[in-house]
């Protein structure tokens, strides 16, 4: 399938460019020595910035907030950094404030923690994208993974994921490509400090998920019509070329999981690994109690496949090429993947980044037809976990197909 693909892209698509030499690197992560500083919202009644729409005001309630974030880093020895972000869906004002040189971040947090003022202090955590880019490159279904494995063709007979929305938080996504245009309900940016332009990362993840379906160019995604959110929160760093890694923060995230809840996502796909979070613990509880389906990255290299992978109701997805997968982590294909990349262009990527945004998509063929069902059940073509058996995960739902198949019956007989 490799090199059928390779043959394809080097023929009939654009072929992705090289970065060229000189090219200053970029910051790869936040500064090692920042925390997040939790102050409580006074109840919305209380507030004289009480209305919290889209830009969640700026009146005097907020600016008191300021002030008394001011007055914790000054008793504790800290440097203010920011305005600070609202979150009332926590009742929280989240704040960035800035440790002194050599001085230990973890004792640093704790120590404000106690401060009777703060709900909770932590480290800004840095998470990383689980995807590589691989050889550059809807001619090019026949040699998508999916196309074969999961019967694509067959199921978008039964569900496209009409009236879904998937938020892929994620680094900038090139949304005017030639496969993505018109598949966007939300476009927000939540990094500050990193430069502008289309990003490979996001722009890769959002084709799996949604590329469009018919249009005579490029991949179709696993959802079609569905609906895309473009929230970024992440960064690629070092550049443009094929190996630069992705990065985010606690913060960037936080934000950008908040409005994707505010804003209704049926699905969030998180492409990503990192440590273990508290904010983030926190908004993706109120995820799961408002019955979105979330989704990340499995990285065997962290402990418990890392955050938020590991954390109680999040779907985690592993490329299915890796030799095992601990039970309750699916497999998806995530090797030498067809996807749209910035320029117009399409490549090959590799990684769980790429799985987890298969089953993204998957999710939103499955509730097209249940978007409120309370538990999403994935079939797996072993007892106790393992890769996907996509046609038996949506036909159970949409014909009450309890099969085990791979070709759940030949997809009820090319769905009749």
């Amino acid at each position: 399938m490799a090199a059928l693909a390779a043959a394809i892209l080097a023929g009939g698509g654009a072929a992705a460019r090289a970065e060229p030499p000189g090219r200053a690197e970029l910051s790869p992560a936040p500064a090692a020595g920042d925390i997040l500083v939790m102050l409580r919202l006074s109840p919305e009644h209380l507030r004289p910035d009480g209305d919290y729409g889209g830009d969640y005001g700026d009146g005097l309630g907020r600016n008191a907030r300021r002030r008394l974030a001011g007055k914790v880093a000054r008793r504790h020895g800290l440097e203010f950094v920011g305005d600070g972000w609202p979150m009332p869906l926590l009742g929280l004002d989240c704040y960035v404030m800035r440790v002194p040189a050599n001085a230990d971040v973890e004792a640093a947090a704790a120590e404000v923690s106690r401060d009777p003022r703060v709900a909770w202090s932590q480290p800004l955590h840095v998470f990383q994208a689980r995807g590589d880019s691989g050889r550059p490159g809807d001619p090019l279904f026949e040699v998508q993974p999916a196309a074969r494995a999961w019967r694509l063709g067959d199921l978008h007979r039964v569900a496209t994921g009409r009236g879904m929305t998937v938020a892929v938080v994620d680094s900038r996504i090139e949304v005017d490509h030639p496969d993505l245009s018109g598949q966007f309900a939300a476009i927000q940016d939540f990094v500050t400090g990193h430069p502008d332009g289309a990003e490979r990362h996001g722009t890769a993840v959002a084709g799996v998920i949604a590329a469009r379906q018919g249009n005579g160019v490029g991949i179709v995604g696993v959802a079609p019509e569905a609906r895309l959110m473009a929230l970024r929160a992440c960064w690629q760093a070092g550049g443009r070329s094929l190996s630069s890694p992705t990065f985010c923060d606690s913060l960037s995230l936080a934000k950008a999981i908040h409005f994707a809840i505010d804003h209704h996502a049926a699905v969030i796909n998180l492409s990503l690994a990192g440590p273990p979070d508290r904010l983030l613990g926190q908004l993706l509880e109120v995820a799961a109690a408002r019955r979105i389906s979330v989704v990340a990255a499995y990285d065997p290299s962290l402990p418990k496949g890392g955050f938020p992978a590991s954390e109680p109701g999040v779907i985690g997805v592993a490329d299915q090429s890796l030799v095992s997968l601990p039970e309750g982590v699916y497999g998806a294909p995530g090797r030498d993947v067809p996807t749209t990349q910035p320029g117009g262009q399409w490549s090959l990527v590799n990684g769980s980044s790429f799985a987890a945004a298969h089953v993204s998509g998957l999710l939103a063929l499955v509730r097209e037809d249940r978007s409120s069902a309370p538990g999403i059940i994935l079939v797996s073509a072993q007892p106790k976990g393992g890769s996907i058996d996509a046609c038996a995960t949506v036909l159970r739902v949409f014909r009450n197909c309890r099969c085990s198949c791979p070709a759940a019956a030949e997809v009820a007989r090319a769905v009749r």
